[in-house]
């Protein structure tokens, strides 16, 4: 048999790992509804401009990374590298831009061309909010605290906070020009990567995991310091806030996110149990200019990646979720009792008994075999003989005893069978 393995840093997922997602899933929905977050479904692909104009030209992501290619008409498109630009783009078809706060949560999958690892996939899938409409340091702090919430509800515990501040627009240059007069000094001991990001985004030296650059930026200069008043109160206020709501964090300096867009609250939460690769969520606050539009937007938001998630999880020792066995195997000796089974089988279904059957005509063993696989706990059996009384007879596939019963009275049988579990 031909193994046809799907391309690299791509998986299939089956039953019970599939489980465990929905899992999470729900556990995203459940915790971000009761904060007021509605769901919403954006496509796979957008404009490349989308993720151009929203995450910047000079981002790793949009320079190295992205899925890009014409459709035919010669437009060019983008699969998704991250959510918030095309979520962003459909809350533009909003009144957002009037003031009126939006709260939206997504998940599903996005795509950059990375090489894979473990946690890093080419198409990897993320959980993600995004609070638009509105800028205030409590907004930030309820958000950080939802995603704790959400991580304690999948049963993450012992995740490290981190947070920072980026200000605003004007905090930039006299920042960058204290970083720019300090990392000068050491360009020659820096990684080459970081010496292209002193010309093209000095920010992103700070975040270098290179050992050699890890140890200048830990010596770098207060640049906050540089910042406004307004913008380091503000920071000031979320630190207040999260003091308030008893949500541990660290203030660290180094931490700056990737992107462009960030303004004021930066936050990552990272976990021991993914080794070297500890990040499991990150965020923070935004402004972004949505299509069309001459003044940009306020936003806040994070996103979480499900398998990193999901490998915290295992390495918790976290138990999957039972898949929901069948309750009932139904046996048809004969056409008519198959015919009858599925009709029998699609009453039970209809009343939310899971019930699995053969449909094909096999012999009694080999049904037998499939009622043992199937792990139901119970197997209906009949054939002409049972159509005729009216009856069924019931095989406990645990301890090989047979019942027979009427056949108006298998629904209140199985129910009492799954009660009695």
């Amino acid at each position: 048999m031909a193994n046809f393995a799907p391309p690299p840093g791509t998986a299939d997922i089956f039953e019970p790992e599939a489980g465990i997602w929905r899992a999470v899933e729900k556990a995203a929905a459940d915790v971000f509804s009761r904060y007021g977050y509605g769901e919403l479904r954006t496509p796979v692909f957008e404009y490349t401009e989308v993720f151009q104009k929203g995450l910047g030209n000079e981002t790793e992501v949009v320079q190295k990374e992205m899925y890009t290619f014409e459709d035919r008409g010669g437009r060019s498109l983008t699969l998704r590298p991250e959510g918030t630009a095309g979520v962003m783009r459909a809350l533009s078809n909003t009144d957002v831009m009037n003031g009126v706060e939006q709260r939206v949560y997504y998940h599903g999958p996005m795509f950059r061309g990375e090489r894979p690892a473990a946690g890093r996939r080419r198409q990897f899938h993320q959980i993600g909010v995004e609070n638009v409409g509105r800028c205030a340091a409590l907004i930030d702090a309820e958000c950080i605290a939802m995603l704790c919430a959400f991580l304690k509800e999948i049963g993450i515990s012992d995740f490290r906070l981190d947070i920072n501040t980026r200000g605003v627009a004007a905090d930039r240059a006299p920042a960058e020009a204290v970083l720019r007069e300090y990392f000068g000094k050491h360009l020659d001991s820096m990684c080459p990567d970081c010496r292209t990001r002193y010309e093209r985004n000095i920010w992103r030296i700070l975040d270098c995991k290179q050992p050699e650059c890890g140890k200048i930026v830990a010596e770098a200069p207060d640049y906050v310091a540089s910042f406004s008043e307004e913008s380091r109160n503000y920071f000031a206020e979320v630190c207040a806030a999260l003091d308030a709501l008893e949500v541990p964090y660290n203030v660290n300096p180094r931490l700056v996110r990737g992107l462009d867009y960030y303004v004021h609250t930066v936050f990552e939460l990272s976990h021991s149990a993914l080794g070297a690769q500890t990040a499991i969520a990150g965020g923070g606050r935004y402004e972004l200019f949505l299509p069309g539009e001459k003044r940009a937007v306020p936003g806040v938001g994070f996103a979480a990646g499900v398998e990193r998630l999901l490998m915290v999880r295992e390495a918790l020792g976290i138990a999957a979720p039972e898949s929901k066995k069948a309750a009932a195997y139904l046996v048809g000796l004969g056409s008519a009792a198959r015919i009858a089974n599925l009709q029998l089988a699609d009453k039970l279904r209809a009343a939310g008994v899971p019930v699995e059957l053969e449909l094909e005509e096999r012999s009694f063993k080999a049904q037998l075999r499939g009622a043992n696989r199937s792990g139901a706990s119970i197997a209906v059996i009949r054939g002409d003989s049972e159509l005729e009384k009216k009856i069924l007879v019931v095989k406990d596939m645990t301890d090989g005893t047979q019942t027979e019963i009427d056949e108006t009275q298998i629904f209140n049988y199985i129910t009492q069978k799954e009660n009695n579990k």
